[in-house]
């Protein structure tokens, strides 16, 4: 790897320290049995130089040459084998294992390496003793391990530690090249199908190229998978990325990134683009080709032909070799020539350039010629001599190759070396070398007679550091726009690991323009992946800053070029573990959207939301997700994503996060909307889809539908009327008409529901709100004088959406109170939007058609008539409260008095009516209004009206003012009480026993007090049996939660008084009726806390008397009191033997704590059927 593709995120001190280490050396001194063999890299020539011996190409294992050669002070050659036998008889394993991998990277396998890496055992043992340290009787050392080429795929965040304690890597390192091996076995196992493959047609030689589609032969697996390999290769070199992902993905059965997948024994072919240019017939590679050798029979040739054919083989093969030699020198050379001449030409058409430049300006003629001379004059000079230094100043030796301790070129496939006359290139980048500037400093020269390596000596005292890679850059000034760029693209990577993590966004700016100019595809990817990867958990504030770049970034280099280098990057934190690189990529997808090409918008970045939508577990990463789509949803424009996109808008309402689901509402549903609106969908497939989802919902189960997804599915509807209403505006015959004016009057603040966001304000989307003013006033008009005629939007509001809706309400259960309150939020949501010309005129009739009040209208034999059903309520709190001026007041008023009256009458069901009141009780400023209907119910003439009207106080009690309580409620009830007929005096128990409850006033409470008295001790009602019932029923209600005096003082003693006259009942009806209550009504007051006097005066002495009537009526009852009757008594002794003063200490109270919890435990929820008070109170056996 080039030291400008350092990956920034790996580095550590150890790296460095390592980079310049030579081979066999530790911590600077030669190893042992290793000093005299010196090795050096020549960059011009690639080649191994021995000292007294000669380069070695890489392209040609050097034979063993005799001593007589390497005498006489030539240098000797040295064959790889012998190093690498000298290195495993040393024991520098890792220094052999790195040769070894060189070896092979190169086409060039050693046996005796390969056999002895082969080999599991030589690497069991855990230490070793250097030779040297075995004569002088040193201790064994750990192996060290040397620092080893990583690449981009292979690099360990934890690997490099300052420690020293490196025998985990070590391990890993041997483990790796087992791996490798045992990879490669593998490979060599599937050489024989390969050539089975090949087999099967006419071999390569004897093939035509002339190309006839008839003779066309169909493609075999062999060349199907070559082909596969080229193909990805052609579009990985033209940085087609994301083709290529999706190619590989559709072919996952082949691994494009090893050639040896497709067939060991089949070399590898030229390109796709040599081959087009070469029109297929590619010549074999010298390399390529196998020698060939015919025989003859023995007894034809002379006895020593064999030994002399032999060594004129030997012969041919060291020519050959040395034929290779020379031609991979030349190669080299020929190579350094052109790259010589580009620049030489480069150069001078930059003189020339300068001289235009120059010639332009306004100087003077002197000047200008003295400017220009002085300029070309160093310039022509720089081109073809060295003007700065010596060679080993300008190339540091190995500065270019080495990186970590190994050569990181491949001699074979890496572009010829750098000339002296370019001394700037440590990455081999650069493809245009500017001019000096016209301003170079000249520096006068001492007259001395001093030698220039004498002053070269004396210099090198200034102690410069011009050998390492900073002290490269430091040396040589950027001296042109290109060569910043390249600068800042080679600093960049060393420079972001070093800056704190809390100021690392201030390099944002740096690293985008240097990524937007840079030339270079690799080195753009790379700054590109440090911008992703610039800190470790960015905030939001960071993520902001980098989302702004990443917009600069897209709209300056255009949409192919965001396409293949910013997405690819989003593509691989998809799924990183840290929540706010995961929040990084789902807020870019949505930033990046308008500068996407439209058809990866609405295919691969579509795709990439939905899935972090369906598997991100993080809601904060799912809400980021939801708005990204909204985005996305802005600006697609392929009609076939619609199912699609209704599929990822129930996915989100669906989302169990709170968030989420507003983020819905807020941004996709609108955005969803406007496209459906653009497609013309809207009505006919966005809204029925939701109407019918939601009809089928209420139809599916029979304990009712599940309320969870009905508020999902209703509040999807609500989002989407103001579309639908901008929709109706936009479509009207007026639309053409509207002309901005300065007399419209402006909206009302008022007019519209408040939105979620801007999204769903109906301003935003018809444009303004001085267009929306003048829409509203024609809209307005159009509906009061000329009707709907022509107007297709608006009649299919009418005529098909509102009779659906109403349809779907008369279905609903109007016990579930979710249900009515998301009903009535839609309907006065869609009045509110529509306004009150379209509610008044088209609204409320469809609803009083369907309603029709009147005395007859109710059959007391049918509960599923329309005002038993959710019809009432939601048009009582959906319509006619989406207005409140005194005209509508009085409109609910008369709705509400009919419908209590008809219902009455009719002897019919009173739940819509109670849905009704408890929907409007729920809001204080109906109060008022409540009470009135119920004053026209308490002075009706008929007692049946008068019941209904007592029972319904017991509905709006709760979240009433006291004050109005006591002003409003109470003399009403006090009026009912004195009633002539005994059911409206006995309908009022229920609301006495609420304000027992709910209130806290002393007086209002001692006036409920003596009204219930005067029930239970007046002679008129002793032999009222379902006023006693009612009594017992609501003391078991309200008793828990009322005040523990009131509880004391007159809940529990009256109910001991009724139990004990219970005891004297002759009815048995009667009797087992008024035990059933009691029973219930003790069990819920046996979890309170009562006193002791209490309980031992009233409360136990009434169950006594209960266990009586259980006894003979009820025998499966008796087990259950007596039990509970040994509680109470235990939870007295108990009181009395810790305190006898009669207050309790805390272990008494933790008795009855427990004693309270066993039996809570048993009771559960009671009901008034006496086969499941058994079955609660069973005990076990």
């Amino acid at each position: 790897m080039a030291a400008g593709s350092v990956n920034p995120f790996n580095l550590s001190d150890s790296d460095e320290e390592l980079e310049l280490r030579p081979i066999g050396t530790e911590n600077g001194t030669p190893g042992p049995g290793i000093a005299p063999l010196q090795l050096r890299v020549e960059p011009e020539s690639a080649t191994l130089v021995l000292p007294g011996g000669g380069g070695i190409s890489p392209g040609v294992e050097a034979a063993p040459v005799s001593p007589a050669a390497a005498g006489g002070g030539a240098e000797a050659r040295l064959s790889v084998d012998a190093i690498a036998a000298q290195l495993l008889r040393d024991q520098y394993i890792l220094t052999a294992l790195e040769l070894h991998t060189e070896l092979l990277e190169s086409g060039r396998e050693l046996p005796r390496l390969r056999d002895y890496f082969s080999n599991p055992g030589n690497f069991e043992r855990q230490s070793w003793t250097p030779p040297a340290a075995k004569e002088q009787g040193g201790a064994a050392g750990q192996l060290n391990r040397a620092g080893s080429i990583s690449t981009l795929d292979s690099l360990d965040f934890a690997r490099y530690s300052d420690d020293g304690h490196r025998e985990a890597d070590e391990r890993v390192a041997v483990l790796e090249f087992e791996l490798r091996k045992a990879k490669e076995t593998i490979q060599a196992l599937r050489a024989n199908l390969t050539q089975a493959a090949e087999s099967e047609g006419p071999s390569r030689e004897r093939r035509s190229f002339r190309f006839s589609p008839e003779m066309e032969e169909p493609v075999r697996p062999l060349e199907k998978r070559a082909l596969n390999f080229l193909v990805n290769e052609y579009l990985l070199r033209n940085n087609y990325k994301l083709t290529s992902i999706t190619f590989s993905d559709e072919n996952d059965d082949q691994d494009f990134e090893l050639w040896d997948d497709v067939g060991l024994n089949t070399p590898k072919p030229p390109s796709l683009l040599h081959q087009y240019r070469t029109g297929g017939s590619c010549p074999p590679s010298p390399r390529d080709t196998a020698d060939v050798a015919v025989g003859v029979e023995a007894s034809e040739l002379p006895l020593n032909s064999i030994t002399q054919e032999s060594l004129h083989k030997m012969e041919r093969t060291q020519q050959v070799e040395i034929v290779q030699e020379l031609e991979y020198q030349i190669g080299l050379l020929i190579g350094e020539k052109h790259s010589l001449v580009e620049q030489i030409k480069l150069l001078q058409s930059d003189i020339q350039s300068l001289k235009k430049s120059i010639s332009m300006e306004e100087v003077e003629g002197s000047n200008l010629r003295s400017d220009q001379s002085s300029m070309v004059a160093p310039l022509e000079n720089w081109c073809c001599a060295d003007s700065r230094g010596p060679p080993e100043e300008l190339m540091p030796a190995g500065a270019p190759f080495r990186t970590k301790g190994r050569l990181d070129r491949d001699p074979l496939t890496t572009a010829p070396a750098p000339s002296l006359c370019q001394p700037i290139q440590p990455h081999g980048k650069l493809k245009t070398q500017k001019a000096p500037s016209q301003g170079s400093a000249q520096f006068e020269q001492p007259k001395r007679n001093l030698s220039p390596a004498f002053l070269q000596a004396l210099l090198s005292f200034c102690q410069l550091s011009a050998d390492s890679r900073l002290g490269s850059e430091v040396s040589h000034i950027a001296d042109s726009e290109e060569s910043l760029l390249l600068m800042l693209g080679r600093c960049l990577p060393h420079i972001v690991p070093n800056v704190l993590l809390a100021k690392r966004e201030e390099l944002i700016p740096l690293i985008l323009c240097t990524a937007c100019l840079h030339p270079e595809p690799k080195e753009r990817d790379q700054l590109l992946h440090i911008l992703f990867n610039l800190i470790k958990r960015p905030d939001d504030e960071q993520r902001q800053m980098i989302l702004t770049g990443c917009v600069a970034f897209a709209r300056h280099v255009g949409p192919t070029r965001v396409e293949a280098e910013l997405l690819p990057q989003c593509w691989e934190q998809i799924n990183h573990k840290y929540l706010e690189r995961r929040l990084l990529v789902a807020e870019s997808c949505g930033a990046l959207a308008p500068y996407l090409p439209k058809e990866i918008r609405s295919s691969l970045v579509l795709s990439m939301l939905k899935q972090m939508l369906t598997e991100d577990k993080a809601h904060l990463v799912r809400e980021a997700v939801v708005k990204s789509l909204g985005v996305i949803m802005g600006y697609i424009d392929d009609a076939d994503k619609y199912s699609q996109g209704f599929e990822l808008m129930l996915l989100s309402l669906g989302d169990p996060s709170e968030r989420v689901v507003s983020a819905t509402h807020q941004v996709f549903i609108p955005a969803f909307a406007a496209w459906t609106t653009e497609l013309g969908v809207l009505q006919s497939q966005l809204l029925s889809s939701l109407l019918l989802r939601v009809e089928g919902l209420l139809k599916e189960s029979d304990r009712g539908p599940d309320e969870h997804k009905l508020h999902l599915l209703l509040s999807g509807l609500q989002s989407l009327i103001s579309p639908l209403f901008a929709l109706v505006l936009q479509s009207a015959p007026f639309s053409g008409q509207v002309e901005l004016q300065d007399s419209t009057p402006p909206i009302e603040v008022t007019r519209f529901p408040r939105p979620a966001s801007m999204l769903q304000d109906v301003a935003t989307i018809v444009g303004s709100r001085e267009r929306l003013a003048v829409l509203l006033q024609l809209y307005d008009r159009q509906l009061e004088h000329e009707g709907t005629m022509g107007w297709g939007s608006l009649l299919w509001v009418v005529n098909q959406l509102l009779p659906h809706l109403i349809g779907i309400v008369g279905q609903i259960n109007v016990n579930s109170a979710a249900c009515v309150h998301e009903f009535s939020r839609l309907f006065w949501r869609l009045c509110r939007t529509f306004g009150k010309i379209f509610t008044n005129t088209k609204v409320k009739p469809q609803f009083q058609e369907i309603l029709r009040l009147s005395e007859e209208s109710v059959d007391a034999t049918d509960g599923n008539d329309v005002l038993t059903k959710g019809t009432v309520p939601i048009y009582a709190t959906g319509v006619l409260t989406c207005y409140n001026q005194e005209e509508d007041r009085k409109l609910l008023v008369a709705f509400l008095e009919d419908v209590m009256m008809s219902l009455s009458l009719s002897h019919a069901p009173l739940d819509s009516l109670k849905a009704a009141f408890m929907e409007l009780g729920a809001n204080p400023a109906y109060h008022e209004l409540l009470l009135t209907v119920l004053w026209y119910g308490v002075v009706h003439t008929s007692a049946l009206v008068r019941c209904t009207a007592a029972r319904m106080f017991e509905v709006i009690l709760r979240g009433m003012s006291e004050a109005l309580i006591d002003k409003r409620v109470a003399p009403a009830l006090i009026t009912l009480c004195s009633d002539p007929e005994f059911s409206v005096r006995i309908s009022t128990i229920p609301a006495f026993g609420t304000i027992m409850e709910t209130v806290t006033q002393k007086e209002l409470l001692e006036r409920v007090k003596m009204q219930l008295a005067s029930f239970l001790e007046d002679p008129q009602y002793q032999d009222q049996h379902s006023l006693h019932m009612e009594i017992i029923r609501t003391f078991g209600r309200v008793g828990p939660n009322a005040e523990p005096r009131f509880r004391d003082e007159f809940v529990l003693p009256h109910l001991h008084k009724l139990a004990l006259g219970n005891n004297g009942q002759t009815a048995e009806a009667k009797r087992v009726g008024i035990a059933t209550q009691l029973f219930e009504a003790y069990s819920a007051l046996s979890c309170c806390f009562i006193s002791e006097d209490v309980l031992v005066n009233h409360f136990l002495p009434g169950l006594r008397c209960l266990r009586v009537d259980m006894e003979q009526f009820s025998p499966e009852y008796e087990d259950i009191l007596s039990s509970m009757i040994k509680e109470c008594e235990q939870k007295v002794e108990n009181r009395n033997s810790q305190e006898p003063q009669g207050s309790m200490s805390i272990a008494a109270s933790l008795v009855s704590e427990d004693a309270k919890t066993k039996f809570l435990s048993k009771v559960g929820q009671l009901t008034t059927s006496g086969a499941m008070l058994a079955n609660v109170f069973q005990r076990k056996k």
